[in-house]
């Protein structure tokens, strides 16, 4: 870093940390900057928060749960009626904000926050999402009931690719079943995940039930160890997502850790041509392909091997631009580094003999000389040995592999290591079925590339993707954050009459 940029980095404001309803300036020493992936501007600094400013987080949502665990529902439900509309209200604004920091379109934020939008509204439900179950009369005047209880202080660490869908995800459907918060978003690009802590004070969540710390691995591990969190959320790498599942296992908490992904869409030959190509070509190269759902890997069954050239034309057409400029289809990377990482992947692809059919290195911006960019990236005659397979590129590559049959391409998905998500493209309702029967991945989609789940139901990947039985929102997510308590009660009315003591373990 030039002395200029040391200084312009030194003068930009620090992120302040949420402790207690209060944002303090943190007394870090070590800070990161957020920068804009299109001009490596520098925005903001981002301070790696000490132990005690973690404990002091933590102290808080301790103290906080005393009393909001006993919140009632309908209390609960009102804040995030009040807190869906104040997002729907400043969407564009923070938008605007998570496009000059993540670097993605200003469409693809805003359906960023319009997908944890989503979690929020069903967040609304809680009031039938939180019951329990009743039986009467289970033996003579016994009634048996269960109580979905809130287990405490929960924890949330979140990625750079989706800083306002992930963090919804989790702090609303936590703090609504009656827990308390501690989030750490993603150093890389914590502003808009901030506006959206800020809505949710202004929505009347309590001085702290809601909590926000900066940091790094530090942090990361001072959370999945604090005696005091209960559970920690986490979405992001395989690597760290494999040590948060550990270290915060290893020391009692729940855990459910979302992680990498290599997904895979099957093309058969009777796919409605043009849908699918638009569809691979979208799914592929949005967002500069920075989605753990990102389609990565086309396999073209039979005769569909023959769309190749078409693919490869449409992916070309793409514009690739700064994210907030009309028109940009492809955006930056998120850093140097990962441009660095995703460049030196094609590298690999190309020495290990794969054919590049499209090059996205070296692309040009005009207006924007600094900017992460590579353009939308096309290899063929890839094997499953080589780096481009193996590896989560997390760039605008698509590779491309050829089988013979819907049943080679089944056995070539399900020997893939994650489970994340996949799809087929068909007419034909058999081979969707059996598809969806045989295919050992989370989430599957039909003529649909990106099979996100609406938050009605849950995240489900699977093997590689995912460690934890529950995944983030929907259902599963209410028995993640709640603990089951059972109740057996026996009342007695002024006329029973006295039986004595019984010693056995029945009731009748």
């Amino acid at each position: 870093m030039s002395a200029q940029s040391a200084n312009t980095a030194a003068a930009a404001p620090a992120v302040k940390l949420l402790i207690n309803g209060e944002w303090v300036e943190s007394a870090a020493t070590e800070f990161r900057t957020v920068v804009n992936p299109a001009t490596q501007a520098v925005l903001a600094r981002v301070p790696l928060a000490t132990p005690a400013e973690v404990d002091a987080a933590v102290g808080a949502a301790q103290r906080a749960f005393a009393t909001w665990r006993h919140t009632p529902l309908g209390a609960r439900l009102r804040i995030m009626l009040r807190y869906q509309a104040l997002i729907r209200e400043h969407s564009k604004r923070i938008a605007a904000i998570l496009t000059a920091e993540q670097g993605k379109t200003l469409a693809d934020a805003e359906g960023d926050i319009f997908r944890g939008l989503e979690v929020v509204e069903h967040a609304c439900s809680i009031g039938t999402l939180q019951q329990g179950g009743f039986a009467e009369n289970v033996a003579a005047t016994v009634d048996t009931y269960t109580l979905q209880q809130p287990i405490g202080v929960c924890a949330g660490i979140t990625p750079f690719n989706f800083p306002a869908m992930i963090p919804l995800w989790m702090f609303p459907m936590a703090i609504v079943c009656g827990n308390t918060f501690v989030l750490k978003p993603s150093e890389q690009d914590p502003l808009s995940t901030v506006e959206l802590v800020k809505l949710a004070l202004e929505a009347g969540v309590p001085a702290g039930v809601l909590n926000l710390v900066h940091g790094a691995r530090e942090v990361v591990d001072a959370l999945c160890t604090h005696p005091d969190v209960k559970a920690v959320s986490f979405v992001g790498s395989t690597a760290v997502g494999t040590h948060v599942y550990e270290l915060a296992g290893a020391h009692g908490k729940r855990v459910q850790s979302m992680m990498g992904a290599k997904n895979h869409a099957v093309v058969l030959p009777d796919a409605h041509r043009e849908h699918t190509l638009n569809a691979l070509a979208g799914a592929a190269f949005g967002a500069a392909g920075q989605r753990c759902m990102a389609t990565s890997v086309a396999v073209l069954v039979g005769a569909a091997r023959d769309w190749l050239p078409e693919l490869v034309a449409k992916a070309a057409t793409l514009k690739v631009g700064a994210g907030h400029e009309p028109g940009t289809d492809v955006c930056p990377v998120v850093s140097v580094a990962a441009k660095q990482r995703v460049t030196g992947l094609i590298d690999a692809g190309v020495r290990e003999g794969a054919t590049l059919l499209l090059d996205g290195r070296g692309v040009q911006v005009p207006g924007y000389p600094d900017g992460n960019f590579v353009g939308p990236t096309v290899f063929a005659d890839v094997t499953t040995e080589m780096s481009i397979y193996t590896q989560e590129i997390f760039g605008p590559v698509l590779v491309v592999i050829g089988v013979d049959t819907l049943d080679e391409a089944i056995a070539l998905v399900n020997r893939n290591p994650f489970g994340n998500g996949t799809g087929v493209f068909t007419q034909s309702g058999a081979a969707a079925r059996k598809f969806q029967s045989e295919i050992d991945v989370g989430q599957v989609g039909i003529n649909i590339p990106i099979p996100v789940p609406v938050p009605y139901f849950s995240f489900t990947g699977s093997r590689g993707s995912k460690l934890g039985d529950l995944g983030p929102y929907g259902k599963q997510v209410v028995q993640f954050y709640t603990q089951t308590k059972t109740v057996t009660a026996r009342w007695f009315d002024d006329a029973t009459v006295n039986d004595g003591v019984n010693t056995t373990i029945s009731l009748r």
